[in-house]
This record gives C-alpha cells, sequence and structure tokens, in this order.
C-alpha cells in the first residue's frame, strides 16, 4: 500500500476558496493503491444518515460532492437512499448536475452487503439490486457491511435483539464471501472487502479466500486508532478505511454510551486547531490521511462537504503534531454493534475478540 499523490480525482484549485456546484475541486485528492493496483480516492462521502437526514438529503450531498471534486462515494444497501443516490451519480455522468460529465471511470463506488443477505442465494440478488438502484454496470468496491448474518430493525433501540442472531461462524462467512468472488469473475464488481472485521477473523479470511479483500471498512478516529489492527490490515496489504473520522457526533443515538469521549474536543486536537486557525475536524482528517487511512466523513452541509475536500488536500500534519496525536488514543470504541449480539453474548465486547480469540 502506498499514498500517491500524482493520482488525482479532483480538479484545479482554488484553495480556501468557497465553491459551488460545478466549480472547481478545491484540490487534487490523493489516492492510496491497494495490493491489486487500484487507485482509491483518499477521502469518500459517507452516506449513512443515521435517523437525522432523508434519502432525499443524502442524494443532493453525493451531487454537490461530486461537483466540487469528490469521487469516492460510500453507500450501503442498508442505509435506504441507494435509489436516490443512483439519480444522483446519472446526473452526474450525464452533465445534468450543474457541472461537466464526470467519467464512470474516475468515480470510486463501493456499496455493501447488508447483514440480512449473507445466505448464498440472496448475496446475487442484493449486490443486483444496489447495482439498478445506483444505476450502474459496476461497482468499484463491495463489502461485507458485518461479519455476522445478524439481522435489527431499522432505527431500532440498543435493546433489540434477534432471536435468530449468532456469533461468528467461518464457513458461513466464507460461503458468503464465495458468492463475492462469483460477483468478480462475472465483471460487475472490481474488488471485494470486509468491514469491522477482527484480526483473528480476518486471518481465516485471508487463509481461504480464492481473491483476497483488498480493504478493511473500520472504525478509526483519534480517540479509537485501533494501532495493533490498523498494523496488521497495512501488513497484509489491505487498504484501511475509516468510518467516523471526526468520532461520529451524528451517531444514532443506540450507539451512545455514557463513557464516549469526543475527538473534537480532545486538548490536543483543539490546540493544533487553535494554532492552524482551523476546525477540529480538519486536525482529524489530516491524521487520517497522513496516517495512510482513507476517512469517509458525512455531512449534508455544502460548507463542510467543502471544508473536509479542502482539508485533505493541503497544509499536512507536522510530525510533532502526529506524535501528539498518537498519544491520545483512548480506545473509545464508539459503534460497539450492540444490536448484533447473540443470545448467550454477555456484551458487547464479545463481537470484537478482544482477547484475540473469535467468540464462540
Amino acid at each position: 500500500m502506498m499514498n500517491d499523490s500524482k493520482a488525482a480525482f479532483g480538479g484545479p484549485v482554488a484553495p480556501g476558496a468557497a465553491v459551488a456546484p460545478g466549480a472547481a475541486a478545491s484540490s487534487a485528492v490523493p489516492a492510496i493503491r491497494t495490493a491489486s493496483g487500484a487507485a482509491i480516492p483518499g477521502i469518500g462521502l459517507g452516506t449513512f444518515g443515521s435517523d437525522a437526514v432523508n434519502a432525499d438529503q443524502v442524494a443532493e450531498a453525493v451531487r454537490y460532492a461530486i461537483g466540487i471534486g469528490y469521487r469516492h462515494i460510500d453507500c450501503a444497501s442498508v442505509y435506504g437512499n441507494e435509489a436516490e443516490i443512483g439519480a444522483s451519480l446519472a446526473a452526474a455522468m450525464s452533465g445534468k448536475a450543474g457541472y461537466p460529465a464526470v467519467e464512470r471511470s474516475k468515480l470510486w463506488i463501493t456499496s455493501k452487503l447488508w447483514n440480512d443477505k449473507h445466505a448464498v442465494a440472496d448475496v446475487a440478488p442484493s449486490f443486483e439490486k444496489s447495482l439498478r438502484d445506483l444505476r450502474l454496470d459496476y461497482l468499484d468496491l463491495y463489502l461485507v457491511h458485518w461479519p455476522f448474518p445478524n439481522f435489527h430493525p431499522p432505527k431500532c433501540d440498543v435493546s433489540s435483539r434477534s432471536p435468530d442472531a449468532r456469533p461468528y461462524i467461518h464457513e458461513e462467512f466464507m460461503a458468503t464471501w464465495r458468492e463475492l468472488e462469483k460477483l468478480v469473475d462475472r465483471g460487475l464488481v472490481r474488488h471485494i472487502g470486509v468491514s469491522n472485521m477482527t484480526i483473528p477473523k480476518l486471518k481465516l479470511v485471508l487463509r481461504d479466500a480464492r481473491i483476497k479483500p483488498d480493504v478493511n471498512e473500520m472504525e478509526l478516529h483519534p480517540h479509537f486508532q485501533q494501532q495493533a489492527l490498523f498494523d496488521f490490515v497495512v501488513s497484509k496489504g489491505l487498504v484501511p478505511i475509516g468510518y467516523s473520522p471526526l468520532g461520529s457526533p451524528g451517531r444514532p443515538e443506540r450507539d451512545r454510551t455514557s463513557g464516549d469521549t469526543v475527538d473534537m474536543e480532545d486538548p490536543v486536537i483543539l490546540d493544533i486547531a487553535a494554532k492552524r486557525g482551523v476546525h477540529p475536524a480538519a486536525v482529524c482528517l489530516k491524521w487520517a490521511i497522513a496516517r495512510g487511512q482513507i476517512p469517509i466523513p458525512f455531512s449534508v452541509n455544502p460548507r463542510n462537504i467543502a471544508a473536509n475536500l479542502d482539508a485533505i488536500s493541503k497544509d499536512p500534519l507536522t510530525s510533532a503534531e502526529l506524535a501528539a496525536i498518537s498519544k491520545i488514543d483512548r480506545d473509545c470504541r464508539l459503534i460497539k454493534g450492540q444490536v448484533f449480539l447473540w443470545e448467550s453474548a454477555k456484551g458487547w465486547e464479545d463481537l470484537w475478540d478482544l482477547d484475540g480469540s473469535i467468540t464462540k
């Protein structure tokens, strides 16, 4: 894996300028290459709107983001907005979005297989629905969203449990993975990957996969740096894609607990931001880029969408600033996943194999 500053997915730059849809991108966006040689744009727009915004708002954010230079859009079937996003993608590629047409080859579009579609017979139909909804002929990346086939209803609270939920069963996961490999064989997706995976689970997948995962999408922010998992992912040639890169201030209520910390209120982050005259969010994103992960922040606010792109495109953090941030890791997982627990599980920790072995 390497940073590739020559792979530009944006356009010419007017750093710091206000940018409207159709205007030049705020900067050239660096890329990170996968082990298979693909260049993934170094920042993506997340599209999980939680319970706070509707699908049309997310689709408008996608339209605006592509207009100012984003080329990486992170989607998922469970977000319930792929059809609306598909309309924005179609407009962007046809030149009907209010700015010049963007070639399909310049976009990196990800989707994910939801937990209730892990059965062998369900994988391809679920994928094909995402492809239709997104109005595309192929996806750049398709992920298994969670390693558990454990369903929870939309907008449920933290106490929700499925009676059919069960722990990770490697043979079942690999049966699902084989179906993703077939999608690659059919030319419907260029790359496949995993999400929310731990080291012991990844070791088994890497051992048994015919087509190795190109990425692990995982929670990464200054208060949850996951150094051991991060180092393992990179050592195996996978690209780390970091969700909740700002500490997920808009996460659902079910994912909030009393012990949660706030990255953008950390004194170290605030001090660096004050000295640079930038928002604390910019510091979090600069840290992510310098570390070698791809952040996928979510926003529907045009100012924030543009500011996030600008933050990763210039004025990198110094080695002293990076060293200071490396010391503020609080091991604070925000997306704990309680709704995926099975009946005999003791707590959310069972999802994450904290002792280095897969919880049965």
